[in-house]
């Protein structure tokens, strides 16, 4: 047997799935090298950044020394950006006609309102861009209605004066909305507008771009179930959480990962397959869930939640108020079967884990902190992304016998149960 199969790892593969990030998947990379070497120093051990060198054309390559073991990891990032990025190339007045939409399809369905009984965070995240944007148009009315009324009473008898002052008014509205565009990495509006709008469009549903490039996903981690790994990582950070639910579930219900014994493994007959482990961060599942077309993602949250060939654990935290924090996704979506053994439910205790200084400085960052699981701690508690992801114990064996967290949430709220 692999020493993956008796819970100590040498060598891991690591999959990230980010969320809806356009960014390109390098600020990962530069994240887990600046973050990693914070929190190895501040928790006493080695971390260190090479090139990668399995599989993938973004990822880099880490060799960890953590109580007094080596460890080898390669990480992937499992890369959508390019589906983010062209989902959201809209032009202003489209984005507005997003707003409404996406708004009907929370609303209509009372997505939003069942939303509430779980976490008020989250869906007042949700309500952000929709308010600033209309705060945005509403300024640009005002400054345009003020410029057109004011020009009127400059040009008194100029023919078509009022012609003139709609002209001018509606020049100022663009132009205020052009502003407010150009402001948006700091404000999120725009941003946030168009993941809810992602969501929403296909009713919690995947477009089918989306379900191609999952299926693509699945694919390099079959591959990586069939090499010579302790234990296979994948890591899902917001809505990329929903999305490894799928994939896992494709995955197991088809039938794809090795058994033990298989004469093509590497390990050879009687060897164990890597661990397989699922790690959920700042999980929005139920922002997918709760709405009408997500049967796909009801029932593979059902499936995953009774299947042994996996460890999952659910890592968020009430100090985010992007996450859906402490909600037992399985749970609170309603779908939750006799036998249900995961997901592990656990919090990140921000304000445990980080000093009071370094929380007075992040604590109204929200989107900073949705990101806080990927970073250091200057206070760690059990849960550290980088002993995760770098350290001598699968992720099963490092959270064997850990009780869930006493605040966590199970109770339905979805109107929407169906998984077919």
């Amino acid at each position: 047997m692999t020493s993956g199969s008796k819970g100590r790892v040498h060598r891991r593969r690591v999959f990230y799935i980010p969320g809806y990030d356009p960014i390109h998947p390098r600020r990962y990379r530069e994240l887990y090298r600046k973050e990693g070497a914070d929190q190895a120093r501040i928790s006493g051990y080695e971390i260190a950044l090479a090139p990668k060198r399995a599989g993938g054309p973004y990822g880099w390559h880490v060799t960890s020394t953590q109580d007094g073991a080596e460890v080898e990891a390669d990480v992937e990032v499992l890369v959508w950006s390019d589906i983010v990025r062209s989902s959201m190339g809209k032009s202003i007045p489209a984005t507005y006609a997003q707003l409404i939409r996406t708004a009907w399809a929370y609303i209509a369905s009372g997505a939003l309102f069942r939303l509430m009984r779980l976490r008020k965070g989250p869906v007042i995240a949700a309500l952000y861009p929709i308010v600033a944007l209309i705060v945005q148009a509403l300024i640009g009315f005002g400054l345009g209605w003020a410029t057109a009324a004011l020009a009127l009473t400059r040009l008194p008898g100029f023919p078509l004066d009022w012609l003139a002052g709609l002209i001018l008014g509606a020049a100022i509205l663009a132009l205020t909305l052009r502003w407010f565009r150009g402001k948006d990495g700091k404000l999120f509006a725009y941003y946030l507008m168009h993941d809810y709008a992602f969501t929403a469009r296909w009713g919690g549903a995947n477009p089918p771009e989306l379900e191609a490039r999952m299926a693509e996903f699945a694919a390099r981690i079959e591959d990586a179930m069939r090499e010579d790994w302790d234990e296979v990582l994948i890591v899902g950070h917001s809505s990329g959480a929903h999305l490894a639910v799928s994939i896992l579930a494709d995955l197991i219900r088809e039938n794809r990962l090795p058994s033990s014994g298989l004469s093509k493994y590497p390990g050879g007959p009687g060897a164990a397959p890597p661990a397989l482990a699922f790690l959920s961060l700042g999980q929005v599942i139920p922002m997918v869930s709760y709405l009408p077309r997500a049967t796909r993602l009801r029932a593979d949250l059902q499936f995953l939640a009774t299947r042994p060939e996996l460890f999952w654990l659910d890592v968020t935290a009430p100090g985010d108020g992007c996450a859906f924090a402490l909600c037992d996704p399985v749970a609170v979506s309603g779908v939750a079967p006799e036998g249900q053994i995961h997901p592990l439910v656990i919090s990140a205790a921000f304000t445990q884990t980080l000093s009071p200084a370094r929380w007075k400085d992040l604590r109204w960052r929200f989107f900073r902190l949705h990101f806080q699981y990927l970073c250091a701690f200057d206070r760690p508690g059990d849960y550290d992304y980088f002993r995760l992801t770098a350290g001598p114990l699968t992720l099963a064996e490092r959270f064997h016998g850990r009780p869930p967290s006493k605040s966590r949430i199970t109770t339905p709220a979805n109107r929407f149960s169906s998984v077919t």
